[in-house]
């Protein structure tokens, strides 16, 4: 009887989403209720995702842990951990295939933040990339220029430079995420975009902006705030 009653639970749960066609009306431990169908098979999973809440705080919190890391704070299976610790990943490779790449104009920094968000958002550690556009704004390519730890990332300028040139480059936008959360640039981050503005200024390429990415929503614009001269005119 108690697998018949999780059994119709879970139809309705599945049939309340695909009526609405989204998540908008569901509270958090409900979304993770029914992610957990997948992964738990014959169990009521409301208990557990209400568990996971309380030790994590939010879906956010917990979808940024890292895998092995779920399955030793919230005793579940490798299987829930990694099925729960994919999703931003999973998000942002959703959003980056959306775009296409080869018509992309970034002209502007709602253009250039969604792209970088495309990148960024998910990863755990601070992570520097650089857009190389060509003389019509367009983007060539996405160049991951280093990965670092939760507070910092190595900026190589020889890495910069050379790949400017090596896809011919007019304009660049460089930008990294901030897993912290904090938004505001560090002097190192206003000392590194100054050395990176200088270098490629020796090759005729100009900086256009220079994002940090917190999250899902927040970020920060050089360009916007009228830093180290950078503007996309």
């Amino acid at each position: 009887m108690s697998q018949n009653l999780h059994a119709n639970h879970r139809k309705r749960v599945r049939a309340r989403f695909i009526k609405d066609g989204n998540l908008d009306n569901f509270e958090e431990h409900q979304i993770l209720e029914l992610l957990l169908f997948y992964s738990v098979p014959r169990r009521d999973t409301n208990e557990l995702a209400h568990k996971l809440l309380i030790e994590y705080g939010s879906l956010y919190n917990l979808m940024n842990a890292r895998p092995e890391e779920i399955e030793k704070r919230c005793k579940v299976s490798q299987t829930t951990a990694v099925l729960i610790s994919m999703i931003p990943h999973l998000c942002r490779r959703f959003l980056g295939s959306a775009l296409d790449n080869n018509n992309l104009e970034i002209n502007s920094f709602n253009i250039a933040y969604e792209h970088l968000k495309s990148l960024l958002v998910g990863k755990q550690f601070e992570s520097f990339y650089m857009l190389c556009l060509n003389l019509n704004k367009k983007l060539i390519k996405s160049v991951k220029i280093s990965d670092g730890v939760t507070s910092s990332t190595p900026v190589y300028m020889e890495k910069i430079v050379a790949d400017a040139l090596l896809f011919n480059s007019s304009f660049i936008i460089i930008g990294h995420n901030h897993p912290n959360g904090n938004n505001r640039p560090s002097n190192a981050d206003v000392e590194v975009t100054m050395k990176i503005v200088n270098a490629l200024s020796h090759v005729n390429i100009k900086v256009l902006d220079h994002i940090i990415i917190c999250g899902t929503e927040d970020s920060f614009s050089f360009a916007k705030k009228g830093l180290c001269n950078l503007s996309y005119n």
